[in-house]
């Protein structure tokens, strides 16, 4: 599936708008993610939230991803 990234996380990753990158779960994509840029891999439980078809999750890495889903990458926004 393709990834978009936005904001800091694209700046971190050489600059690139879009990832190709399968995962079931968020969990999943992180750790790949991860691999991919080690130089985010600490930073990015932290640092990261993952928007699945406009839903935002910054927390719970084991909800699934569905198939065919628009997903990004992005900042997460301090506060509460």
């Amino acid at each position: 599936m393709e990834i978009q990234l936005s904001g800091g996380i694209r700046d971190a990753a050489n600059g690139v708008s879009s990832i190709e990158i399968e995962a079931s779960t968020i969990r999943e994509l992180m750790q790949k993610f991860g691999d991919q840029f080690p130089q985010m891999a600490e930073t990015l439980q932290d640092e990261v939230a993952v928007s699945i078809n406009g839903q935002v999750f910054r927390d719970n890495w084991n909800q699934t991803i569905p198939p065919d889903s628009e997903v990004f990458l992005m900042p997460r926004i301090p506060g509460g």
